[in-house]
Formats: structure tokens, sequence, C-alpha cells
């Protein structure tokens, strides 16, 4: 099996491996891998392919990493989307429980569960988003 294929093997793996841990590391790595597969095609040799996968990755590690970390972190504040309703306070207007329910949240009426499936939220209680997943805000009694 040619070399190149071999780098591309392992950088198919990282990429899968990235989208499982979600960490942003293995993903720059994997770039790095498909930059050592293009140096075996050009011709390169071995030493060579391992230096530009070693260079490429403390390159890609030290400058994307960071960009996505700052991302990931970004404050309340400046969510946008989905992300921007967790931590609003939504109010029950159909029995919240583990099985469902509905809130109006930001003057929207959204499919809701309690967020610990043990918890009731009857209609007229203000509710703390916690999450949203898809079209669901998952949901606990906002008095506490």
């Amino acid at each position: 099996m040619p070399e190149w294929a071999l780098w591309m093997i392992a950088a198919g793996a990282l990429a899968v491996g990235e989208i499982f841990t979600l960490s942003f590391f293995l993903g720059p790595i994997a770039i790095a891998a498909v930059a050592a597969a293009l140096a075996a095609v050009l011709g390169g040799g071995l030493a060579i392919q391992l230096v530009v996968f070693v260079l490429v990755s403390i390159a890609t590690v030290a400058l994307l990493r960071p960009v996505a970390r700052r991302h990931l972190q970004t404050p309340v504040g400046l969510r946008t989307g989905a992300a921007s309703l967790v931590g609003e306070q939504a109010t029950v207007i159909e029995r919240v429980d583990g099985d469902g329910g509905q809130v109006k949240l930001r003057g929207e009426t959204w499919s809701a569960r309690a967020f610990n499936d043990d918890e009731v939220i009857e209609p007229g209680v203000s509710a703390h988003v916690l999450e949203i997943r898809g079209a669901t805000a998952f949901v606990t009694d906002g008095t506490d």
C-alpha cells in the first residue's frame, strides 16, 4: 500500500476520533496527516513525511486549537441561535415532565422536557432553560 494511502487512513481515523471527542486536538493532527500524505505524493521520503507531519501538527494545534477553545467558551451574551436560549427563563404553558410539555420562551412556544426525568413543572411556573436539543428545551424549576 502506498505511503500516502496510509497517511490518509491515519487522517481519517484522527478525524473520526475528533468527531467523538470534540477536543479539537485530533482534528489539527488529522490536517497534519493530510500534509504528510501530500509530501508522500510529491515524492518525499519517510523522513520528510515525518518532519512535515510533526511541524504541521505543532503549527495547527498551536494556531487552531486556541481559536476553537475561545469559540466554545463564548460568553452567553454573544451566543446566537438556540445556544443563546440556554440560561433564559421560560413560562410553562403545558405541564412539563420527563415525557414532554410546552413552555413560552422569548415569545415563542417550545416543546419542553424536564431536565431531571422525575421533575414535574406545572403551568404558570417559571422554568430555567438548561439545554436545547433540537427543538426541545430541557428545563428545571426556575424557583431554585
